[in-house]
């Protein structure tokens, strides 16, 4: 399953109404580590039917970071039937954030 993309105007409908284990990225163009991260959330994306993964861009959409308390990018949260379950913050490796992802399914 590709990564999908989402906005402030799109969020409730994407993440918080949708069913399911999401993994939440919140990214911007100009941060290293973000793109760092975005060939490892590819290949989860590929390889884990069971989870969607969606990315939110910080520069354009400020209300969603904002209301989760994002002070850090990239920083990814994990939603389980629209409810927040786990944050992680930084570019960790794909292990560690596959690890986190499978306690949710």
């Amino acid at each position: 399953m590709a990564v999908g993309h989402t906005t402030d105007a799109d969020f409730e409908k994407d993440v918080l109404k949708a069913e399911g284990t999401i993994l939440v990225d919140f990214w911007a163009e100009w941060c290293g580590p973000c793109r760092a991260l975005g060939p490892k959330l590819e290949e989860i994306s590929n390889e884990m039917d069971e989870v969607k993964i969606i990315k939110v861009n910080v520069d354009e959409n400020p209300g969603a970071p904002a209301r989760y308390g994002v002070r850090g990018i990239p920083t990814m949260i994990v939603f389980k039937d629209g409810q927040e379950v786990e944050q992680i913050v930084g570019n960790y490796p794909k292990e560690n954030i596959v690890e986190v992802l499978q306690k949710h399914i």
